[in-house]
């Protein structure tokens, strides 16, 4: 449960942690830079890991000054390791001049140096002599990110999309007891999506790619719904997300025939305690990036983007069912 807002600090937003001159008149005025739980907007921590993501160098080195441990942390993080996770490279080099350390281990192995190794800048911090860096395989992921989000950069916003392994698309619309739909049916549908809602929502695109398939809509919702994934992850999973400029990325994953994780936040950059080494480096890598992420969470390896803008190898439609 949140604790109340430590005295000094309460009725600050995002914003106001950029604010060099209200930040110092907060601490001229009694606010405890050292303050245990904080909340605003839905986010938890303390000040500097607050100013470590929302605020500037100035405002982050006036609070680092303060405190009485500049590596304190937060739910298994420091200061530092925020401002890292954030791409936040100007308050994260603010931190280390403030005697912050990059290599102080945390977050199930990792330290905020090493996890800049796997990120867009990694230089950021002289690794010590004798430092391990990356493994192997992590160094694989980091360069398969960001291979992936290049590849995928602009795609849009309103879209179904199901990732499925080892699945070529032949099985996926048998599977889906799909029938295919011809070029000319698909014309006017790709002229005007929304023309005809109900009819439009029972067809699916299906291509082939490295380490399986993918399933699209551009124009709906339905690869990311039980009806679809089901069938596709019986011996295999499928990552899936519903991409609604609305109200978000919304997930779903199933393994086997059964959904393993629903309402998830796909690219979200979610790094809990609770994460494994491997789950908080794609969710480091992939932040913001949520049709990258189920590709690379199914170990999908899109050469280009064609599988997930068009045109597909194969329009399908599904089987009449009530949606």
């Amino acid at each position: 449960m949140t604790e109340p807002l430590p005295a000094g600090w309460s009725g600050i937003d995002g914003h106001g942690w950029a604010d060099l001159a209200a930040i110092r008149a907060r601490l001229e005025a009694g606010a405890d830079p050292d303050s245990g739980v904080y909340a605003f907007g839905g986010y938890e921590g303390r000040p500097l890991h607050f100013a470590a993501v929302w605020g500037t160098p100035e405002t982050v080195a006036e609070l680092a000054r303060r405190v009485d441990d500049v590596d304190a942390e937060f739910d298994d993080r420091t200061a530092l390791w925020t401002a890292v996770f954030a791409h936040r490279l100007d308050n994260a080099r603010a931190l280390v001049a403030a005697s912050a350390d990059p290599w102080r281990p945390m977050m199930a192995g990792w330290s905020p140096g090493r996890l800049a190794l796997a990120g867009p800048t990694p230089d950021l911090f002289p690794v010590p002599a004798g430092h391990p860096g990356l493994t192997p395989d992590e160094a694989a992921t980091a360069a398969e990110a960001h291979r992936l989000i290049a590849v995928l950069a602009d795609i849009d916003d309103y879209m179904g999309v199901a990732c499925v392994a080892d699945l070529t698309t032949t099985e996926a619309a048998r599977r889906l007891e799909a029938r295919p739909v011809d070029d000319t049916t698909m014309e006017p549908v790709l002229e005007d999506p929304w023309a005809d809602p109900d009819a439009q929502l029972g067809i699916v695109g299906i291509t082939d790619v490295p380490g399986g398939c993918v399933v699209t809509q551009p124009w709906g919702y339905i690869p990311s719904t039980p009806e679809v994934t089901l069938p596709l992850s019986e011996g295999t999973v499928c990552y899936s997300l519903f991409a609604n400029p609305k109200s978000g990325d919304q997930g779903l994953v199933s393994r086997d025939g059964v959904i393993e994780d629903s309402d998830t936040l796909p690219g979200g950059g979610d790094a809990g305690g609770h994460l494994t080494a491997d789950e908080i480096l794609a969710e480091y890598l992939y932040q913001g990036e949520a049709v990258a992420y189920v590709c690379a969470k199914a170990g999908l390896r899109l050469p280009d983007a064609r599988a997930i803008i068009g045109p597909p190898d194969l329009w399908v439609r599904l089987p009449e069912r009530d949606r």
